[in-house]
């Protein structure tokens, strides 16, 4: 069993961490009815189409309403400090939450003590709370853009706005930036850098691009990159090595877009709802 944190743009969402579950295209987690548009949702909603075509078990979502303000974010950290030590999950996968260096670091002491060590996923502010705290080395796969990354190879950027500008239109720099992510500790085991073309690297450098099939009209849809992320969960989960899980993510998603069909005014949901079909051409 694995676990997805992350927050709801709502904040009168409650703190809810139990198993999810889709229904009538919306993402159910207890008594609570979401919809699916981006985010954590969206990745949710994208790992569970994953698990359900391999029969796997769902993952457990542990979500809390947080607007920005940060308010909800904490709430969910004091939770994870209290129960982590009782709960078993093969991996954990930490979504949109504020980043906060004292509480990132008090969840991982937490984590320290449950009984089995989960591999961890990092995407959005959660690898901001890990650069920034000086423990990227425990993750198990970072999913950057890459502006993201940039932020990751700068080891004085304080935040990914000093440094996403500079490269957005520069992807050629990726590997170099993987390098000086790596060389400066800023860096999981394994990067997915999601973009035009994904690039799969570890510590060795670039291992894998995946550009095939090409679907121009994704880059418009917000939340593509939430479903790379929610594959490589359920593929992590089902205890593909990291490098692979990657790889698998990457070309399912595109093969989900292309089948799709989609134009700059489809919702993530349409590509969502063909992970099964890609899933299916794929293995």
């Amino acid at each position: 069993m694995f676990a997805v944190v992350g927050t709801v743009p709502d904040k009168d969402f409650p703190l809810v961490c139990e198993p999810a579950a889709l229904s009538d295209g919306k993402l159910i987690v207890g008594d609570c009815q979401i919809p699916i548009n981006r985010g954590t949702p969206a990745l949710l909603a994208s790992a569970l189409q994953a698990g359900e075509y391999f029969g796997a078990p769902p993952p457990t979502a542990c979500l809390v309403g947080d607007i920005g303000t940060g308010a909800g974010s904490r709430k969910l950290y004091a939770y994870l400090e209290q129960t982590l030590s009782r709960l078993e999950f093969s991996s954990l996968t930490f979504h949109y939450i504020q980043p906060d260096v004292d509480w990132h670091k008090r969840l991982l002491s937490a984590i320290d003590q449950m009984p089995n060590r989960p591999r961890l996923i990092a995407d959005a502010g959660f690898m901001y709370a890990a650069k920034m705290s000086g423990q990227a080395g425990v993750y198990e796969i970072f999913t950057p853009d890459i502006g993201e990354l940039a932020f990751l190879a700068d080891p004085d950027a304080p935040h990914p706005f000093y440094t996403r500008g500079f490269i957005f239109h520069e992807p050629e720099r990726v590997p170099d930036l993987i390098a000086q992510a790596y060389a400066s500790g800023n860096a999981a085991r394994c990067l997915l850098v999601k973009g035009k073309t994904d690039v799969a690297a570890n510590a060795s450098g670039v291992i894998k691009t995946i550009s095939e099939p090409v679907v121009p009209a994704m880059e418009a849809i917000g939340g593509t990159g939430d479903i790379i992320t929610g594959l490589v969960a359920a593929f992590t989960a089902m205890a593909y090595d990291s490098l692979s899980a990657c790889i698998y993510a990457s070309k399912i998603a595109r093969m989900a877009g292309a089948i799709a069909k989609p134009n700059p005014g489809s919702q993530v949901t349409d590509i969502i709802h063909k992970i099964p079909l890609a899933l299916r051409q794929f293995f």
